[in-house]
């Protein structure tokens, strides 16, 4: 495949499935952008754009996007990578070389999954048309469609089917977003692209439509001034019209223009994903995360914050990446990135101070087997102790590691200690720093509970 003969900063990104234990940003080996997460077999899963390094030459206002991974989860934290789903050289109807493939979706009808996506037509019959692929299982292999979609010339296809079974197609990028009818067979028109009427003017795309309680949400990134905002109007009918409800994401303001998302519902739970550039510094260079989303008693969504901890629970016996908190104490600690800009990121817990400390929630200690904590640390000083609390920095005391001198603050040991409690379920923990009153106690890689 081309995007496998680029000279990337990542490894793997067409020829392997690999299994991933992730928290904000959810994938670390590679760059994915514009995530469509969907529930299929009990199972969410993410249908993400892929970005890539271009070479001179190639790519579409800065970005080169050749292919399409799919990524699963049943807990929110560990994903599966089921490797490239569609690659541009795939397409019988797209440019081979384009780096064009922006923002899909996917959607299950009748035993088959289908997966829309935009590409750069052979036929310069317009800046992007809107292809299908099909398969019988939500990973794939997918299959795609001799043509595309007939009728349609835009970007950032969304589909949603309603509860009388009619299809909508949704698409769009610019001033305008657009909604058709489509067929039973899913990749027809069944009536003419009409403008979705009572959305705001200037920049808007990656329509995203969902129902709840009877409304109508139709959300999409919007740039009013600056970067773009994630955004939402409600109505009655999914053709529209819809009224303007604002912003339920603030735009980003450290240098990344975009933002494109989904919204899903899981085991109760609203969920949304989004992208950032945190890995890469970057705008070009993009990485997929998610969190909760909540909506107040009249049916408003309510601001999403983006966090660091993310939305998945880990088990307790995994090796916890607490850098990706929680809560972070005022002052004493930090988490910083260790592998600059360059994949597979890395953070570590470092600059620890005495009486600092932080929260990481959400760990499953499933039916209480875990007898030991076990922190993998570093020092070159003297250490200190890393105290393990329940709920919170003046929770129950359920473990205290202590931490000696490994000579740097690069040179990694593992330490151990009893837990002093029989936990079973999920928890909220609180990791407290003590040591010395000055200076700098260890670094943290990961904790996990055996």
């Amino acid at each position: 495949m081309i995007a496998c003969r680029l000279k990337l900063t990542l490894l793997g990104l067409c020829c392997f499935s690999s299994s991933i234990l992730a928290d904000n940003p959810i994938v670390t080996h590679m760059f994915t952008a514009d995530p469509t997460a969907r529930v299929f077999e009990n199972k969410v899963y993410i249908y993400p754009s892929t970005d890539v390094v271009c070479e001179e030459g190639f790519g579409n206002n800065g970005f080169c996007m050749p292919s399409y991974n799919v990524f699963s989860s049943s807990n929110l934290h560990d994903w599966q990578d089921h490797g490239t789903v569609v690659d541009q050289s795939d397409v019988p109807w797209g440019k081979k070389d384009g780096f064009g493939m922006w923002a899909p979706d996917a959607i299950e009808r009748n035993g088959t999954y289908y997966f829309y996506f935009p590409d750069i037509p052979l036929d310069e019959s317009g800046f992007r048309r809107i292809g299908v692929a099909t398969a019988k299982s939500p990973e794939g292999p997918f299959t795609v469609q001799d043509n595309y979609i007939a009728g349609v010339s835009g970007i950032d296809p969304n589909v949603f089917i309603d509860d009388d079974g009619q299809a909508y197609l949704y698409f769009g990028g610019g001033e305008k977003l657009y909604v058709a009818k489509l067929k039973s067979n899913m990749v027809e028109l069944a009536s003419a692209p009409q403008e979705i009427e009572g959305l705001p003017a200037k920049y808007k795309e990656g329509p995203f439509l969902f129902k709840r309680n009877g409304v109508y949400y139709f959300t999409f990134p919007h740039s009013p001034s600056g970067s773009e905002e994630l955004a939402y109007a409600t109505g009655d009918n999914p053709l529209g019209p819809f009224k303007y409800q604002g912003m339920f994401m603030q735009r980003w303001r450290d240098g990344i223009w975009t933002n494109h998302h989904s919204i899903v519902e899981y085991e109760n739970q609203w969920f949304l994903f989004y992208h950032h550039h945190q890995i890469s510094q970057d705008q070009h260079l993009r990485s997929m995360r998610a969190d909760a989303l909540f909506f107040d008693n009249a049916g408003r969504i309510q601001a999403v914050i983006p966090t660091e901890r993310g939305i998945g629970t880990p088990l307790a016996t995994a090796k916890l990446q607490i850098d990706r908190y929680s809560m972070l104490s005022d002052k004493g600690v930090k988490a910083s990135k260790t592998s600059g800009g360059l994949l597979p990121a890395n953070w570590q817990v470092d600059w620890v101070e005495n009486g600092s400390w932080l929260n990481y929630d959400r760990v499953n200690f499933e039916q209480g087997k875990s007898k030991k904590i076990m922190v993998q640390a570093a020092s070159q000083t003297a250490g200190g102790t890393v105290q393990v609390r329940l709920g919170g920095p003046q929770g129950e005391i359920i473990g205290e590691v202590a931490i000696s001198g490994t000579g740097g603050w690069k040179k990694w040991q593992t330490f151990e200690a009893p837990l002093k409690a029989k936990l079973t379920g999920i928890h909220n923990l609180s990791f407290v720093f003590l040591g010395a009153e000055e200076g700098y106690l260890f670094n943290i890689d990961w904790v996990s509970f055996k």
